[in-house]
């Protein structure tokens, strides 16, 4: 079995367990596995609270794994502040229904481990989409964040030298929005990491996901 833990298209495969990522005006229960919260593109601050509302109810709902995307980007022209004080409500929300979070993360890692060390933060927190360096990636697993790997683990080769140097034990996979199969991912994975990559990933998804 496959485990994939971002992902906005649903394949209904068999023999992968995908997290489908859903925004609160779209949420269809009926996905035997998903993800939902407010992504900072995305961010409308007229329907908030209702879109708040929205996701507290979904995050009771059993095939609603994890709260996200969500994050800051400092590339938006949204202030960051604001982004910081959505950010910081679901988080909390996450907190109290003992959910993981998927985050999305640009440039702010900084501020990502300020926020979570402040609130307190103590459910997974999962970066997605990881491409940076091993600096960056030994700030956030030191600070107990998972790191997840996609399409820039097909694209940039330099990133297969920071997969390798990563504990294993934070490690997820993902396919996000790319054409690319989950498949592709993982034998990407295989060819430099030196141990059951299916394995690890289903051993960590069990401890980040299932936690009921």
């Amino acid at each position: 079995m496959k485990y994939n833990i971002h992902t906005h298209h649903f394949s209904n495969r068999k023999d992968v367990v995908e997290l489908v990522n859903q925004y609160p005006n779209e949420v269809d229960l009926l996905i035997p596995n998903f993800t939902v919260g407010i992504h900072p593109w995305y961010i409308d601050f007229q329907n908030l609270e209702h879109d708040l509302q929205i996701i507290e109810q979904t995050l009771q709902h059993p095939n609603c794994k994890a709260l996200g995307e969500c994050g800051l980007d400092k590339r938006i022209e949204t202030p960051l502040e604001d982004q910081i004080s959505v950010f910081k409500q679901q988080l909390l929300l996450a907190e109290k229904h003992k959910k993981a979070v998927i985050l999305h993360c640009v440039s702010a890692y900084q501020e990502v481990i300020e926020i979570k060390m402040q609130l307190k933060i103590t459910v997974p927190m999962i970066i997605h989409g990881f491409s940076k360096n091993i600096q960056v990636a030994q700030s956030l697993y030191k600070n107990g964040f998972y790191l997840s790997f996609g399409k820039y683990l097909l694209r940039n080769p330099e990133l297969l030298n920071v997969l390798k140097q990563i504990p294993t034990e934070f490690l997820f996979l993902e396919t996000d929005m790319i054409e690319e199969t989950i498949d592709q991912v993982y034998a990407k994975a295989q060819s430099v990491l030196e141990t059951d990559v299916e394995k690890l990933i289903e051993h960590n998804y069990i401890k980040v996901f299932n936690r009921d």
